[in-house]
């Protein structure tokens, strides 16, 4: 059971790529592609970091060994990052101009990647309890990433989605910013206390 469930995050790990792939070829076939715009987008970011752990866990079991305090850590952020963005972009974005434009792609980043996250994280036992200590470092990411994008609106004037475009006004995008910090620490906190609970019980190596 242990391979298998290693084999579909490597799978999933690989698809993932190749839709991000295919989004920023599509990208370049119409426009000139800046790489600090196109990957500054917390969707392609988070996909990005769930991605890379969901493959380190999978190579981890693969390899027989087991996965550190650390890797668990990073995959209940992962987890946290992913499921904020299906929510957000379900809730927000979803029917809005820009974004990615191929459809399949779109789907998958937004939609099927954050569900199969939450599915992982919520069916397959192979973590221990994340310690309610270490909740404060999921902050860390989502903080610096709305820090950087408030630079460069300011400066450049570039911002990768409409709610935060200082033109509404730096009050409703301070608002954005408040709700998205904290709908990020209520998700984190959901995380966390699934950790507690293992219906699938997968040893961790």
């Amino acid at each position: 059971m242990t391979k298998y469930i290693a084999g579909l995050r490597l799978a999933v790990s690989v698809l993932g790529v190749i839709a991000i792939t295919a989004t920023f070829v599509d990208t370049a076939s119409r426009d000139t592609v800046n790489p600090f715009n196109f990957f500054g987008f917390f969707t392609m970011q988070s996909n990005i970091i769930l991605l890379v752990v969901l493959k380190v866990t999978a190579i981890t079991v693969l390899a027989g060994r087991i996965q550190s305090p650390t890797l668990q850590l990073a995959r209940g952020c992962a987890t946290t990052y992913i499921v904020v963005v299906g929510i957000v972009y379900n809730t927000l974005l979803a029917g809005l101009p820009g974004g990615v434009t191929l459809e399949w792609a779109n789907n998958l980043l937004h939609v099927v990647l954050p569900i199969y996250a939450a599915l992982d994280w919520v069916l397959i036992g192979d973590r221990s309890p994340l310690p309610w200590t270490r909740l404060w470092i999921v902050t860390v990411y989502p903080i610096a990433w709305i820090a950087v994008v408030l630079v460069r609106g300011a400066t450049d004037g570039w911002v990768p989605y409409p709610f935060l475009d200082p033109l509404t006004g730096y009050g409703a995008v301070a608002v954005y910013c408040v709700s998205i910090a904290a709908g990020t620490v209520v998700a984190a906190a959901v995380i966390w206390l699934v950790s507690r609970w293992r219906p699938l019980r997968v040893p961790a190596s």
